[in-house]
This record gives C-alpha cells, structure tokens and sequence, in this order.
C-alpha cells in the first residue's frame, strides 16, 4: 500500500516538476497558474494532467492544436515515481520518528532534485529560485539533526558544516583554477546544497565519486562515437544528483562492506 501510493506521489510531483522547470524558464509564476500547452498556449484540462496516461491517451499530441507533446514528461513523472518507491524501499534508517521524518524532507528534497536536473540537462543552468529554496530545507534539516536528537549535537553540527564545505569548496577550487572553463558556479552552489543534505563527509566524498564515474562512463562512449567533441560542455548538474542519491540509498551499506573486506 505504501508503495502504491509513493507510486502515485512520485507520478503526481513528476508532473509539477514538468509545470515547475517550464514556468521558470519562461519567468512566469511559478506556483499559481494553470497549465497550458507550450505550444497553443491553450489552457489544460484535468483529464490532459493525468501523468503519463494523458500522455499516452493523446498519443504525445496536444488534444487543441495536435502538435508533439515532448517525451520529457512521462519520462520525468515515470523516473521521479521510480525514485520515490526506490527509497523506501533502500532507505538507510528505520521508519521510526526520526527515519520517517527525514524520509519526508527527503522526498521533498529529491523533487527539487529532479526539477535541477531537468533543467540542467535543458537549458545547462541550475535555477537560484529552486537552489536556495532546497538550501533553506536543507538548513533546516541540519537544525533539527543539531539540536532535536538527543545526543551527540556537537559532533553532527561538524560533520554538517564540514560536509557542507567539502561539497561546495571542491568545486569552488575547480571554479576558480579553471575560471569556469571545467565547472560551472551552480555546480558549486549545488555541490554545497547536496554536502549539507547527505551531512556526513564520507557520504559528500562518495557522492563526488559517484558523479565524477557516472560522467565517465556517460561521456567516454560518446566522445568515441564522435558524438561529443573533447570541448563539449556537459551538464554536471544531473551526475552529482545522482551520486547524492546512490549515496543516500546506498552510502552507509557501501561503507560497512568496506570496512568489513577490505580493513578487516
């Protein structure tokens, strides 16, 4: 039952993220508003959101002026759904007050995640207004690990602010000594925001780890197909997303395995 529902959540938030990304490109307001085509401009209808059966009922044509619905937005309800149910079912921590609570801001989290990387993969940017909102959730986060958990307050606030600076300050470095050729200053900011959401050092270093493997392998098949050039600039924004993810899913198991068989 539970994950039928996170099914049904993740469909639902993967259609705001389609509305989210679109309205803040075209600078419109990105709360309020219905939801119109982008191609007529024809105000939807209820039955034309349903996720990715409108889709598939219209068979990727708007039901006004018959021109291509993109392919993007099934893909990101199906992808954030799958998300959603994919961390309850890995999720690290038990479902008791505190699990169930962080498991709440981290399903929030993760569909500003999903809007961030939509957009970089778009348009190669990543929003201020969805960065520093996902900052403001983050820092709260991070409150509430401090000063509501009943013991060891002092040790987590370092390991916070230290996983806060290691995820941003990388990056930082890499802005600076390239002056923007290698990364860009929303990757810092970004890489800053995912350091203080995973909390731990260990789990922002997996997660640049992660990211940095995930852009090879993308990137090394196309650079010998010839389908990207050494100069190509590559959206960074999507891999370092999901190496937060693998990293909160999977860091605390990955890091127990390697304690246990490689310094055991």
């Amino acid at each position: 039952m539970v994950i039928v529902i996170l099914l049904i959540l993740g469909l639902c938030l993967g259609s705001f993220v389609n509305a989210l990304v679109w309205r803040i490109n075209k600078k419109k307001d990105w709360v309020r508003g219905r939801s119109v085509c982008v191609h007529c401009n024809h105000a939807l209808a209820a039955k034309d959101l349903i996720p990715v059966i409108s889709w598939l009922w219209l068979r990727g044509k708007c039901r006004y002026c018959h021109k291509p619905i993109s392919w993007q937005y099934p893909a990101v309800e199906t992808v954030t759904a799958l998300l959603f149910v994919s961390s309850y079912a890995f999720w690290p921590m038990a479902f008791d007050g505190v699990g169930t609570t962080l498991f709440v801001f981290w399903l929030i989290l993760l569909t500003g995640f999903v809007a961030l990387a939509v957009y970089d993969i778009r348009w190669q940017l990543l929003p201020n207004k969805i960065v520093y909102f996902l900052m403001a959730l983050g820092a709260v986060q991070a409150i509430a690990l401090i000063f509501v958990l009943p013991e060891g307050g002092f040790q987590r606030a370092g390991n916070i602010a230290l996983s806060f600076l290691i995820g941003g300050g990388i990056f930082y470095v890499l802005f600076q000594v390239s002056n923007g050729r290698w990364i860009g200053g929303g990757d810092v900011k970004l890489g800053a925001l995912l350091g203080l959401v995973l909390a731990q050092p260990q789990l922002t270093l997996m997660m640049i780890f992660a990211a940095s493997l995930l852009g090879t392998v993308v990137s090394l098949p196309l650079l010998a197909a010839n389908k990207l050039k050494r100069d190509s600039h590559i959206p960074f924004g999507p891999f370092l997303i999901a190496g937060a993810i693998v990293a909160r899913l999977f860091g605390a198991a990955i890091m127990t395995w390697y304690e246990q068989h490689l310094l055991g």
